[in-house]
């Protein structure tokens, strides 16, 4: 229940954010919106504030904004005419479609600004083994030590200290050890080590041979410092959620490793389970996710509607009826697809194999 309960918290206000930057952007340009719904299907339940009826309705799984003239066949009064969607100049249509997903990324990055100003864990740089045989142990580096610089960079955590041994290509490096109150200064160079990398590709990187002793720390961050600390990952991660998907279509990443509702329910809960902020930054995560995915140039995403819209901004006029339904239909048959995927896979993870 509390998995269920945490995925609907989850869903609900990601799908709320989403349909909230469609909904201002209409408003600012003056369209007319008939309904704003949380889930798609029969309605729930409503109520009707001016001209917009807002809606809870029973599947949860996504939400709409309906606008005043959105099908370009629909026949408009001159009143409506002059606040349709369909009306209005290309950039205002892709301001408003485009509002969507950005308001995902911004939430994204708003939450992560929050994650920082609470505080992330992260590992100090003590060691906690030496793997013998390997560079460090020949230099004389010790369990317990805790390096403090590396070629006169100051370190302080692990993440810090991997990053610059990752990015040495197999250089010496100088790197200067706290022993019992002492400085002491080894030089090392890495040897190369196979490896997979995030994706599973094979790749080659530099170590030295010691293992972090997973001596954990709270980095609290003020106010100025969480904004660029969480806009910094957001952009990172929006990069890497295109890589994802680019390697997803070259078959790098394995299909099975898409997810339905059902890995959301039980990794939100888990999150939800280990802390505010590891139910914060795993939002942010899914947040992104969201807003990249609705980017994409699939007929039926908003992606794909932006598609279109720039097409008639390029070529100064619309899309055909013809062309946007056949694209309507090959959007519907991906998005389809990809659900049946995420449900089976599941069904297989969670179900079958009860992982």
């Amino acid at each position: 229940m509390t998995y269920i309960i945490a995925a609907v918290v989850v869903l609900g206000l990601l799908i709320f954010v989403h349909e909230l930057g469609h909904f201002l952007f209409a408003k600012l340009f003056g369209v007319g919106v008939e309904k704003f719904s949380l889930g798609f299907g029969p309605k729930i339940i409503g109520k009707k504030y001016g001209e917009t009826e807002y809606l809870l309705s029973a599947f949860p799984l996504g939400g709409y904004v309906k606008m005043v003239g959105e099908n370009p066949d629909t026949e408009l009064s001159d009143f409506d005419l002059s606040r349709s969607f369909m009306g209005k100049p290309p950039l205002q249509r892709i301001a408003i479609v485009a509002a969507g997903p950005i308001f995902n990324l911004l939430f994204a990055a708003l939450l992560f600004i929050v994650v920082y100003m609470i505080g992330v864990p992260a590992a100090t740089t003590r060691i906690g083994e030496v793997v013998a045989g390997k560079p460090a142990a020949a230099a004389g580096v010790q369990v317990k030590d805790l390096v403090r610089s590396v070629n006169g960079r100051q370190v302080s955590r692990w993440e810090e200290f991997a990053a610059i041994i990752a990015d040495s290509k197999g250089a010496p490096l100088e790197i200067t050890v706290e022993r019992q109150g002492a400085l002491r200064t080894f030089t090392i160079k890495p040897e190369t080590r196979e490896g997979q990398n995030l994706f599973g590709e094979k790749i080659v990187y530099p170590v030295i041979g010691v293992v972090s002793a997973s001596e954990m720390v709270t980095d609290r961050y003020p106010p100025f410092q969480a904004v660029i600390k969480g806009c910094q990952q957001t952009w990172k991660l929006i990069g890497l959620t295109f890589l994802s998907i680019v390697k997803m279509i070259e078959r790098v990443v394995p299909l099975d490793s898409v997810g339905g509702p059902i890995m959301i329910a039980k990794m939100a809960g888990e999150q939800a389970a280990a802390g505010g902020v590891n139910f914060l930054a795993f939002m942010a995560l899914l947040s992104i996710n969201l807003g990249v995915l609705n980017l994409l140039p699939v007929p039926i995403l908003d992606g794909g509607h932006l598609f279109f819209y720039f097409w008639e901004l390029l070529f100064r006029k619309p899309v055909t009826v013809r062309a946007r339904e056949i694209a309507q239909q090959v959007g519907l048959a991906l998005l389809i697809g990809l659900m049946v995927l995420a449900f089976y896979n599941d069904i297989i993870r969670y179900v079958v194999n009860k992982g």
